[in-house]
């Protein structure tokens, strides 16, 4: 089971750079489009209260926002620990 959950959409430099650090740090994770569909945009803001940009990215049931909120962690050496926890 993924313990990320990366909801992005198409031609997204944020959702590319995302996508791009978790991919180069070996972590599992489930890839959500949500940018043409409704239906999964939804479920994304209601998962994240109410953001509504692109990436929103979950470790397991812990929402930590987008692309810079989790460089920001990356930077502050706190995503390795979270994601091993989840």
């Amino acid at each position: 089971m993924p313990k990320v959950t990366i909801y992005t959409r198409a031609f997204c430099p944020y959702c590319t750079r995302a996508v791009s650090l978790l991919q180069k740090k070996g972590v599992n994770f489930a890839e959500v489009d949500a940018g043409m569909d409704p239906a999964m945009k939804q479920e994304m803001v209601k998962r994240a209260n109410g953001a509504r940009t692109f990436p929103q990215i979950f470790v397991g049931d812990r929402h930590i926002g987008g692309c810079d909120e989790m460089m920001a962690l990356e930077r502050e050496g706190k995503l390795d620990p979270m994601i091993d926890a989840a």
